[in-house]
């Protein structure tokens, strides 16, 4: 709310200019035809913002670049003939900490608890990355979260007596039940084996209420 009060000034000194911009808060992207056009504008408007409205400009975090090299409240666009709208890396990386840290063994809570922690946080995810154009990140986010689950609860099982035994009960047949409980590859590994997947497939996770990040496309 203070910035949209103090950078009013900015946001009318730019639309006085002919400028297209994106402002949110302290964050705005302003928008040119050319590296020069870029150096130029960068150079005049952070001399008014220093000299007339007494404000510092972040000079490490401020920059002139192509929109496909920047990121914007945790979105960038795609270097195409016609730039789709994508997931900042850097957002990608905050987003699979936060499944990690929702989905650790060591929290001692049950896996339903655990989803439904999650699931609140995917939603609230849903509702703004999940604006992206590009499909494929989220494809790649909702398989990834899948197999972090079933490492999780592989985890859970510990023992290979209770492994087995879980398998079974899930429909794995007891040959391949007995090979998956005793093999010596770690959970993530495992994670992407066929056992797991029919034990526990994606609609096993439908039913803990744990939301898809692809749904409605």
């Amino acid at each position: 709310m203070l910035s949209n009060i103090v950078l009013d000034e900015f946001d009318r000194e730019l639309e006085r200019r002919g400028l297209r911009f994106a402002r949110y808060a302290d964050d705005c992207n302003v928008y040119v035809r050319s590296r020069r056009a870029g150096e130029r504008v960068m150079v005049s408007i952070t001399r008014f913002i220093t000299t007339k409205l007494k404000l510092k400009v972040n000079e490490q975090k401020s920059a002139v670049a192509r929109p496909w090299e920047r990121k914007f409240l945790g979105f960038g666009f795609t270097a195409n003939r016609e730039p789709k709208r994508r997931i900042a890396p850097k957002a990608v990386l905050r987003f699979k900490e936060k499944v990690r840290e929702l989905t650790r063994r060591t929290r001692g809570v049950s896996i339903e608890e655990m989803a439904g922690e999650l699931s609140r946080y995917l939603r609230g995810w849903i509702g703004y990355f999940g604006k992206c154009e590009t499909s494929k990140v989220l494809e790649n986010l909702e398989e990834w979260v899948r197999h972090r689950l079933r490492s999780v609860i592989w985890k859970q099982w510990r023992r290979g007596t209770i492994r087995f035994r879980e398998l079974c009960q899930r429909g794995v047949n007891r040959q391949l039940a007995a090979k998956t409980a005793g093999s010596s590859h770690g959970p993530w590994r495992l994670s992407h084996s066929r056992a797991l997947d029919v034990a526990l497939p994606n609609a096993y996770f439908d039913s803990l209420g744990i939301p898809r990040l692809t749904a409605g496309r």
